[in-house]
């Protein structure tokens, strides 16, 4: 497959800014498209039916540094991602635009050195960081595609609460798992009424989704890892359904990579979960194992996330589908609407 297969064009003003009182649903059951409401979209779940969360969190670890030359002082976004060290970081900036002779500050006099240039950079600190310091100074780490339509590089303080999920529990992630931003609890409430069954693993968002594709040809690109726990518990519910004949529904790419992850054998058996860090790449073409249907937002042209939704419907089907919602103007991206997968 070649990256230029997974290019599309769209209006830059169906960028969605914030979340809507009411998301609008993309159903594509066999090929065929509609749009329904998410009242609607429960009506599709069969009694016995898994729907399986992400319960990630995601920490404020994009900090704002100060780049100072020798003639000016301007202000620099630095996302961190994981440490590699007591004070080295895994970092993603424009390094580029800084010379080894000039400094790097972030807040509280903390300065930034770079020690290792390409994507990601790896920086060493003056000082060491942790969880309370990225909740002190740091922000939301928007997608740069929403602070660019914003004309704003800071967060807005209703992202807060838009852009954490309604069940968020455990930090790590460096985004929201953004299909989840659609449901409530009172539609997972509606759910169990339903008879569906809600369990939850944890994938962090980490590189492995933020790191564009730079190789034209997708095979020669190189996924990072990112980190998942599967308790066991979910893993037995999860097999059970599939043996009573009911559908397993994955909220969000994420949890698509964790159960496919799982699926691979990428995870260690631990006492209660299966875990690991996974650089698994789903693309077409790619067999599914766990996953019956796939529950995700519009996803940017030329990304691996275009690439997972291919996989597990095929190009011709998906780039029809983008060029419908396009056409009915579906909003698109994180904040955007959902579209779900279905082939039957």
């Amino acid at each position: 497959m070649h990256l230029s297969d997974f290019d599309y064009q769209y209006p830059e003003d169906l960028i969605a800014l914030e979340p809507q009182e009411r998301s609008r649903v993309l159903l594509n059951k066999a090929s065929v498209n509609q749009e329904i409401s998410l009242e609607d979209l429960i009506e599709e779940f069969s009694e016995g039916d898994v729907l399986v969360l992400n319960d990630t969190k995601v920490v404020k670890k994009r900090l704002f540094a100060k780049h100072q030359t020798q003639n000016t002082e301007k202000e620099m976004e630095v996302l961190f991602l994981e440490p590699v060290g007591e004070r080295r970081w895994q970092v993603l900036f424009p390094a580029s635009r800084v010379k080894d002779s000039h400094k790097l500050l972030l807040p509280d006099g903390i300065e930034i050195k770079i020690v290792e240039r390409g994507k990601p950079q790896i920086v060493e600190l003056s000082k060491s960081i942790d969880l309370n310091y990225f909740a002190k100074y740091g922000e939301l780490p928007l997608p740069p595609y929403i602070q660019k339509a914003r004309a704003d590089r800071h967060e807005k303080k209703e992202d807060e609460s838009w852009y954490q999920t309604a069940w968020a529990e455990k930090e790590g992630s460096a985004a929201a798992p953004t299909a989840s931003l659609h449901f409530k609890d009172y539609h997972l409430k509606a759910l169990r009424e339903r008879g569906v069954e809600i369990l939850k693993l944890t994938l962090h968002v980490g590189l492995g989704t933020f790191l564009p594709v730079s190789t034209e040809n997708l095979e020669d690109h190189i996924m990072h890892k990112e980190w998942i726990e599967i308790p066991k518990l979910s893993l037995e519910r999860i097999k059970l359904a599939k043996e009573r004949g009911n559908k397993v529904w994955a909220l969000g790419t994420t949890v698509t990579r964790s159960l496919e992850s799982y699926a691979n054998q990428l995870l260690e058996e631990q006492e209660d979960s299966y875990i690991g860090a996974s650089d698994l790449f789903i693309y077409p073409p790619y067999t599914y194992k766990m996953v019956d249907v796939l529950l995700t937002n519009f996803h940017q042209p030329k990304t691996t996330l275009m690439a997972l939704v291919a996989a597990f419907t095929d190009i011709d089907n998906l780039k029809k589908s983008y060029s419908w919602a396009i056409e009915k103007r579906f909003r698109l991206f994180s904040y955007g609407d959902l579209s779900v997968w279905m082939k039957k």
